[in-house]
């Protein structure tokens, strides 16, 4: 048996530059964990989970994070909490894949 989702996922995710590619690790009535990888100078666009906390994993490589227009750069392993509200999103200035997860809870309409 394999408890971690992690490996297998991210080795099914091969994003190009500029790309950025997700899968879903964990989808259940109050949480979900969804994974990106995010190719050299790929972005997720800032957005906003106005009933929802996020948390960023950063696994791999290192991938700025955006948040209320500022940027931190954040190496793996880290983590960085997004309060509900929080603007925030990602980018890879890296010339390597980037991968972390984000967790989001209460999922909206969920627990």
């Amino acid at each position: 048996m394999a408890l971690d989702l992690y490996a297998d996922a991210l080795a099914g995710l091969d994003p190009a530059e500029g790309e950025v590619e997700t899968a879903e690790l964990v989808v259940a009535d109050d949480v979900l964990v969804k994974l990106f990888a995010l190719g050299p100078g790929a972005e997720l666009d800032p957005h906003e989970h106005a009933d929802s906390t996020n948390v960023f994993h950063v696994l791999d490589g290192e991938v700025t994070v955006v948040r209320d227009g500022e940027s931190e750069a954040v190496a793996a392993p880290g983590v960085v909490l997004h309060e509900r509200g929080d603007v925030h999103g990602a980018r890879n200035e890296t010339d390597g894949v980037a991968a972390f997860t984000a967790s989001l809870c209460p999922l909206p309409g969920g627990g």
